[in-house]
């Protein structure tokens, strides 16, 4: 990749920049630290814009339930291959669309009173008459019953297994399952989606909640910075997720993107975070240190402010008693 000094501004929040030449700088970074791994990023220009795309490890943090879809979108139901007579009777295009037959195969007409191994050639005129019946009787292609067809659905191929899975991902191995459908993820565990550094905060949940068919509303999560000294930052819609973790490094146990819902977590700042990690007893006595610290900061304040006002008293009194001049 060429890291070359650009001087381009990237958005990477609302009204927040960052040049391109310190974006870069942090890019290169990321990439070596991920160096012959599939979470490296790649970057390229469109329409003077500049784009950085990759996957981005999203880690699960939910305290409720979620629920999957009984069915993903747009699913047609269609019975798997399972053997080419299947397919001489119903041609399934590539995405399960009924396709004409090329050619009907010929068949041959037997007489069914004929004793077998008789020959019965049937006359120039009553070939005639067989071909007019047969153009005035409706033809309808024979196909398998749909008997047979369920019967052979209980048993899906292997290929067909393959593609369930692709088009279904699996949190964590958790398919979908009618009696699992509501379950909570374990806390901890990653995912990861691709995404571009254009995708504001809400894309990226909704694809995220797409790529698993989840029921829920994106409204209901966010996305949290989360660091290791316990700092809690939110990102805002206007965020861009993927700009946010190549600045905030590439090292996952320093921080890391975590989904959780909105009303369950609270922003920490990081003065607050480096005290929450104390033992109760430690704090206590930060407290007691900072009582101290006021009062004592309270007794100086009034001391001060006493000593102004009877200064300010006794030069009114030598007003006073002074003679008025005209």
């Amino acid at each position: 990749m060429d890291y070359c000094s650009q001087t381009t501004l990237v958005p990477c929040g609302q009204d927040k920049y960052i040049s391109k030449n310190e974006l870069l700088v942090h890019l290169k970074t990321y990439n070596l630290y991920y160096e012959g791994q599939n979470l490296q990023l790649r970057h390229r220009e469109e329409e003077d814009e500049f784009i950085v795309e990759g996957l981005l490890n999203i880690f699960w943090g939910l305290r409720r339930p979620i629920r999957l879809q009984m069915q993903d979108d747009n699913e047609r139901i269609r019975p798997p291959p399972s053997s080419s007579s299947w397919h001489s009777g119903c041609n399934l295009g590539a995405h399960g669309s009924i396709m004409k037959p090329v050619a009907i195969p010929d068949i041959q007409i037997t007489d069914m009173d004929a004793a077998p191994g008789s020959d019965r050639r049937l006359s120039p005129t009553g070939t005639r008459d067989l071909k007019l019946l047969q153009e005035d009787t409706p033809q309808l292609m024979r196909t398998h019953s749909d008997v047979g067809v369920r019967r052979r659905g209980n048993v899906r191929t292997p290929s067909d297994q393959r593609r369930i899975k692709r088009h279904r991902f699996s949190i964590n191995g958790h398919f979908y399952n009618h009696k699992t459908s509501v379950f909570t993820p374990a806390y901890g565990s990653v995912t990861n989606v691709r995404i571009n550094s254009t995708m504001t905060t809400p894309q990226v949940l909704k694809l995220l909640l797409n790529k698993f068919k989840i029921e829920n509303s994106a409204e209901e999560f966010a996305l949290y910075i989360v660091h290791t000294s316990g700092e809690k930052q939110k990102l805002k819609a206007t965020d861009y997720p993927l700009i946010a973790r190549i600045l905030q490094g590439p090292c996952e146990q320093v921080s890391k993107v975590f989904l959780m819902e909105k009303d369950q977590v609270e922003e920490v700042t990081y003065d607050v975070a480096q005290y929450i990690k104390f033992e109760m007893p430690v704090l206590k006595s930060f407290i007691q240190k900072l009582k101290e610290e006021e009062d004592r900061e309270v007794k100086r304040l009034m001391h001060k402010y006493t000593v102004l006002r009877l200064m300010i008293e006794q030069r009114l009194e030598e007003i006073a008693e002074s003679p008025a001049t005209i």
